[in-house]
């Protein structure tokens, strides 16, 4: 398979997406791997592509934070949250809402979405026109790759199609679980004690 590199605005890749390929793109954190939601044999692809545990569900990337009460629940604390940090260097771990395919939960209690803060990528989602799966552009196991050179280096001949950018902070965006309380996953470039503050406030 021969890899493209493109820009963001490629008809070509946004094209590819819809059809359930699987793309790379720097987010604001580090390069992302992504495909569409709502295809099953695009995740299976994404699972082949990366390595990694079938059983372990991606995150849900989509265009803006609005749309997010179409996919998970959100209570009025989470609310404020997405209010202060989305778009932005985030995942929040919430509740699924039942009409989700099982390949994007897998029967998971909570789905990972994200609003990427780096205006490209939402706009990407926006022109694919449905969420996107998205996760660290890396074989599972190994490091995350921050920058073009790193992701082609890895994916050159695996994926067909690869946008040449920068991301800023390259490090992982902070997860948190909320529920009825709010617990931390992985601290970022976000503080957890910020988060907790702004969620107790």
């Amino acid at each position: 398979m021969e890899t493209k590199i493109v820009e963001f605005t490629n008809k070509d890749l946004i094209k590819c997406i819809q059809d359930g390929g699987v793309v790379a793109f720097p987010t604001e954190t580090v390069y992302g791997l992504g495909c569409i939601a709502s295809k099953e044999e695009a995740f299976e692809e994404m699972v082949r592509v990366k390595n990694r545990r079938p059983d372990k569900p991606f995150t849900l990337m989509l265009s803006s934070p609005s749309e997010i009460g179409k996919y998970a629940y959100i209570n009025e604390k989470t609310q404020k949250l997405i209010d202060k940090y989305m778009p932005g260097e985030i995942t929040l771990l919430l509740k699924p809402k039942e009409h989700l395919p099982h390949w994007v939960t897998l029967s998971s209690n909570y789905i990972g979405v994200r609003v990427a803060g780096k205006e490209e990528v939402c706009t990407l989602i926006a022109n694919v026109k449905e969420p996107m799966l998205v996760t660290s552009a890396n074989i599972s196991g190994q490091v995350s790759n921050a920058d073009f050179k790193g992701t082609y280096e890895v994916f050159n001949n695996k994926i067909p199609y690869i946008v040449d950018g920068e991301t800023k902070s390259a490090v992982p965006s902070t997860i948190v679980i909320c529920d009825e309380d709010i617990a931390l996953v992985r601290e970022g470039t976000i503080k957890f004690d910020e988060i907790k503050k702004t969620w107790e406030d």
